[in-house]
């Protein structure tokens, strides 16, 4: 499995992603920034960009491709998050068909008055280019927490998603076919979008001050699969 870590964000909060490979431990990376208007006044902005990309041809004729990726942004100014899977499967002999799956799963948190105003895109795109009877598949799955004051995933929330991150590596070496691949990618989304509905009721509310941020905590999924 090919596990890629996101393009370098420009946050003005901690953001952390946590990523889990098939066999391997818990990785955390931490990064802090801030972006400057033209008048010297300091804006809170984050991104984060995950890509998930999977190509099996006759030379590697089953590819796998998973990424898993928690970014925690505190109060922001603007917020873009971009999620994206793509698998190819190219030129294989209808005899010894290719195998491609990408999944990528995308978890954002933000808080404060603009946290709904979040810029996201989150697309999936699976292609069979000469190559009849490949089997390929890609799912982009993302979430997004807004909050109006900042708050930070629990412990038993971040165990059981690094638990959900295993299954979807565990896929990997897994010979289900693929309308049984959309199934259990789509039931781990479920699982994670629980996790995330039970953390965002615990989430501090808005103190009346402003109205503009006296909002319930939201968690939104996006689904796109190919």
């Amino acid at each position: 499995m090919n596990h890629r870590k996101p393009r370098t964000s420009t946050v003005a909060k901690t953001a952390v992603s946590l990523g889990v490979a098939a066999g391997a431990g818990l990785a955390m990376t931490a990064s802090t920034a801030s972006a400057t208007t033209g008048s010297g006044i300091f804006h809170d902005v984050a991104t984060a960009v995950d890509l998930a990309h999977s190509r099996a041809d006759r030379t590697h004729v089953s590819q796998f491709d998973e990424t898993f990726r928690i970014h925690e942004y505190g109060p922001s100014i603007a917020v873009t998050a971009n999620n994206r899977a793509t698998a190819e499967s190219v030129g294989c002999s209808p005899y010894a068909p290719c195998r491609s799956i990408a999944l990528s799963f995308q978890i954002v948190t933000t808080s404060g008055r603009n946290a709904r105003l979040i810029n996201t895109t989150n697309i999936s795109h699976a292609m069979n280019e000469h190559c009849a009877g490949c089997e390929t598949f890609a799912g982009s799955y993302q979430f997004v927490v807004a909050t109006p004051r900042a708050f930070t995933l629990s412990g038993q929330a971040r165990s059981e998603l690094t638990r959900l991150n295993r299954r979807a590596a565990a896929l990997q070496s897994s010979r289900l076919p693929i309308d049984r691949i959309r199934q259990s990618a789509d039931e781990i989304a479920g699982e994670i979008k629980t996790i995330l509905d039970r953390e965002a009721a615990r989430a501090p509310r808005g103190g009346g001050s402003d109205p503009l941020a006296d909002f319930n905590p939201t968690v939104t999924m996006h689904r796109h699969v190919r």
